[in-house]
């Protein structure tokens, strides 16, 4: 029950995270509480892990206690059938849905650039995957295969508990502002290379870069640039930021830093 009741946390606190973005920034969270994204992954993220290490523990326990499990025969309609066929047919048909959720929730995670969407996307496919490693244990065990279950159950296991690492790794490095990056934290954010191509296309720029970092499904982003002759105005400015907003959704909070020359840990390609 346990496990059953972890693969709940993901998907309540992706709802949760949710409705807490709705709320309006103010002076005591001037940024907005964006952040509840990040910490919803987390919560994903410890969920993966834990239900991981229980299937882990749970079945190398087994494996060293010599436990072989043992599937009889059952009467249907009056007839004898052996049990695990029976099992194996509920298994994948409460297996099916979570391989639909998977597929939807991974295609909005993209979209939305939402982490916790993301994670929750993991725990379905947790979810499925356990359910052919039971398909798969069972069958072994009517080969007399008996080593098959808890073996395909330690391969899911590690699985499990791999995308939780991922996923916690993720959490906590958005937590503590790294550069912004996609939703599955596999590269850079492209909307800032597209944000500094944007600053270098205006005539009076001559240099650009920029600091952005996840908040939740939005960047904060600071755009730092250099204008050389030239003295930009308030207006020039502010103009600047609009275009930088109308470039992408997720371009949320602008400041636009006017420099004489760019932040040199931002030129440094080893920090990214």
């Amino acid at each position: 029950w346990v496990e059953d009741a972890l693969t709940f946390l993901p998907p309540i606190a992706f709802l949760i995270a949710m409705r807490l973005i709705r709320h309006r920034r103010n002076a005591r969270y001037p940024y907005g509480h964006h952040r509840a994204v990040g910490i919803g992954q987390l919560v994903s993220a410890a969920a993966l892990l834990a239900m991981g290490a229980l299937l882990l523990f749970d079945s190398v326990r087994g494996v060293l206690a010599g436990e072989r499990t043992a599937i009889g025969i059952m009467v249907l309609f009056g007839h004898d059938i052996w049990a695990g066929w029976v099992m194996i047919v509920v298994v994948s048909l409460f297996g099916i849905p979570p391989v639909v959720l998977a597929r939807y929730k991974l295609r909005y995670a993209e979209v939305l650039n939402n982490k916790a969407l993301y994670a929750d996307a993991d725990m379905s496919k947790a979810d499925w995957m356990t359910a052919v490693s039971t398909s798969i244990g069972v069958l072994g065990i009517g080969l007399g295969l008996w080593w098959t279950d808890p073996l395909a159950a330690i391969f899911v296991g590690v699985s499990i508990a791999g995308d939780g690492y991922r996923n916690l790794r993720s959490a906590i490095t958005g937590l503590t502002d790294i550069q912004a990056l996609t939703h599955d934290s596999e590269e850079v954010n492209p909307l800032i290379e597209r944000i500094e191509s944007c600053a270098t296309d205006t005539p009076w720029v001559t240099d650009a870069a920029v600091r952005a970092r996840d908040l939740g499904q939005v960047l904060h982003i600071e755009l730092f640039v250099v204008a050389e002759g030239h003295t930009p105005t308030a207006e020039d400015l502010e103009d600047l930021r609009d275009r930088v907003r109308d470039l992408d959704w997720k371009a949320h909070d602008i400041s636009v830093v006017l420099v004489t020359e760019l932040p040199e840990h931002l030129l440094d390609e080893a920090a990214s």
